[in-house]
């Protein structure tokens, strides 16, 4: 795709598929004899959440919650907004919330919260990206896929104004010049 937008490539095709399927024997080894509900962060964690599911080898459920932070913003504003919530109940249940990307980590701290509400089993979070240096708060993410730089990124799901997110891999956003 030929777009002055993309920039940089901050995470190469054949890097996601590697950890993608590290991450998965790493999630099943640790819940082993279990059942997980994975929730996925729409809706840029979709594509993560399909890869990362085909290299579970536990049984899991899968359910989706949808937040807003950004608008078409390149920062998150901080109010956070659940647009669609579960459709499950997670009390009593071993819970993952599966993250595209924590950047300041206000919208992952509130969903968080709001899931600890509901009394789960356990409740861990599996990020693909995190951005350290623009990290606001102090989370727990147990499983990592990705440290990257503070640059916007778009890609495997991640978007900026819906646009991008069909990439294969993960790239820097520029301001086209």
């Amino acid at each position: 795709m030929n777009d002055p937008l993309i920039g940089a490539t901050l995470v190469a095709r054949e890097d996601l598929a590697k950890r993608v399927q590290e991450l998965g024997e790493e999630i099943s080894h640790d819940y082993a004899g279990r059942e997980i509900v994975l929730v996925g962060v729409l809706k840029g964690a979709v594509f993560f959440v399909a890869d990362l599911m085909r290299h579970l080898e536990v049984h899991c459920s899968i359910d989706f919650m949808a937040v807003a932070s950004y608008g078409s913003s390149t920062d998150s504003s901080g109010v956070v907004r659940i647009l669609k919530d579960l459709d499950i109940s997670i009390e009593g249940k071993d819970v993952l919330i599966i993250e595209d990307i924590v950047d300041s980590g206000l919208t992952l701290n509130y969903l968080l919260r709001t899931l600890r509400a509901r009394n789960p089993a356990s409740l861990e979070v599996c990020a693909l990206l995190t951005k350290p240096d623009r990290r606001k708060v102090d989370l727990p993410i147990r499983y990592v896929g990705f440290e990257i730089p503070n640059e916007f990124a778009i890609g495997y799901g991640l978007d900026h104004e819906e646009r991008y997110r069909n990439l294969p891999y993960v790239a820097a956003l520029t301001d086209g010049s």
